[in-house]
């Protein structure tokens, strides 16, 4: 039985969201790393931090004893191995897409997934969905219809994000693991691939004397990355999974944000037909936590 903490858990989503949308243009500074340069080294430096905050909170036990009950039971440890395989894509695209002018279907992707999840909290976890949830998932579908009329950018990157966040969660839940423990195994699962991409991808000659590199921006992707996805994590656990789908709007509206405040990028008008709504949507989901959190 799942013990949902309102007030908590919509802190770490709301927060994970901004840390998330910073990512977007934290990747620019990059440059001349590929995405899925980016993507190994991000694996690369989350891996210490991540060990690092076991040590801190006393968890390292906690992973000790998961990789031995993964060991031992071959249905769990097929479950971690999918787990693992199902974050890395989501971090992968999440960092290709930008750089291939891609970026576009996978904040679809990101526009529908929330829908998902409310779904699969209603008709997989029969979660009840109060008044106000319904009226935020039409605002937002009205927006995601607009957004698909506008430029029928439906492609496998938007149903890479639409279709393979939602197993990921009901996954992890069927694990029944600390959010950080399983995290951090996820990463270290992930490690070999990312060393062997940073071996053989050749972006060690690209950043050889970068000492801005070595000293400052990769771990602070290493950092970033960690705080925003263990809070991410620990969300999806400490609240009923339909108010954490609705609450996934957050972030692209803060990418919005990032877009038009720290890229330069501009909002025409059949743009804001599509986000409007999804703006109104978040809104009511502020106004269903504030209602969560109201003494009774």
């Amino acid at each position: 039985m799942n013990h949902y903490q309102p007030g908590r858990g919509i802190a770490l989503s709301v927060g994970a969201s901004a840390m998330f949308a910073l990512l977007s243009a934290y990747a620019r500074l990059l440059a001349p790393l590929t995405g899925l340069d980016i993507f190994a080294w991000r694996v690369i430096w989350t891996v210490p931090f991540t060990v690092l905050l076991l040590a801190q909170r006393k968890r390292l036990t906690l992973l000790r004893d998961l990789v031995m009950r993964a060991l031992a039971e071959p249905r769990l440890g097929a479950a971690v191995l999918a787990s693992a395989a199902m974050l890395g894509l989501q971090l992968w695209v999440f960092l290709w897409a930008p750089l291939h002018g891609r970026m576009l279907e996978v904040s679809l992707g990101y526009f529908l997934l929330p829908l998902i999840m409310v779904l699969v909290g209603r008709f997989y976890y029969r979660e009840r969905i109060d008044g106000l949830q319904w009226l935020a998932v039409g605002c937002a579908a009205v927006g995601v219809a607009h957004e698909l009329w506008a430029t029928g950018a439906f492609s496998w990157p938007t149903l890479l994000v639409a279709c393979g966040y939602p197993p990921y969660f009901v996954l992890r839940r069927k694990i029944n693991a600390d959010s950080l423990t399983a995290f951090a195994l996820d990463m270290l699962l992930l490690l070999p691939v990312a060393l062997v991409q940073v071996g053989w991808g050749g972006s060690l000659s690209l950043i050889g004397g970068r000492l801005d590199m070595w000293f400052v921006l990769l771990p602070g992707l290493g950092a970033l990355s960690m705080i925003a996805l263990g809070s991410f994590l620990k969300a999806s656990r400490l609240l009923p999974i339909a108010l954490f789908g609705i609450l996934g709007y957050v972030e692209p509206v803060l990418l919005v944000a990032v877009s038009v405040t720290m890229l330069g990028e501009t909002l025409s008008s059949q743009q804001l037909a599509t986000y409007v709504p999804i703006w109104i949507a978040v809104a009511l989901t502020a106004l269903h936590g504030v209602r969560l959190l109201a003494p009774r």
